[in-house]
């Protein structure tokens, strides 16, 4: 049983729903960007700098698409645990986690002692939304 309120926890899902549309939509434009890349012929550069400028920028895209789907599989893991009712408890302790935590992070398992314990075990990647 979940120790948010109604409120708080209608206010996460919408933060949930928000941010999962934004990277559904991301998603799709990568992966239609992508299909519409000239593959066979391979890119249509003038030199060999703007030839590793392309290979980079589209490594950096390759990378993004991978980190949204990451996050949109740890958007329907939240949905899981709301369902569940496990929501907001930590997966590791059992305790409640903070709603200022789950404000900031949506899809937190974890709380802040054990977040950090399992990033000092684990190493940590740093994510950026644009």
């Amino acid at each position: 049983m979940s120790h948010l309120s109604p409120a708080q926890l209608q206010s996460i899902e919408e933060r949930l729903s928000t941010r999962e549309t934004e990277l559904q939509e991301r998603v799709r434009s990568a992966k239609e960007s992508a299909a519409e890349r000239p593959s066979a012929q391979g890119p249509q550069v003038e030199d060999i700098a703007e030839e590793g400028e392309q290979r980079y920028r589209h490594g950096m895209e390759h990378v993004e698409l991978i980190r949204d789907q990451e996050e949109l599989a740890e958007i329907a893991d939240a949905r899981t645990r709301i369902g569940d009712g496990r929501y907001g408890e930590c997966i590791d302790c059992g305790m409640p986690i903070s709603f200022e935590r789950l404000s900031a992070q949506p899809t937190a398992k974890r709380c802040i002692a054990d977040q950090e314990a399992w990033e000092k075990k684990h190493g940590t990647t740093l994510r950026y939304s644009a």
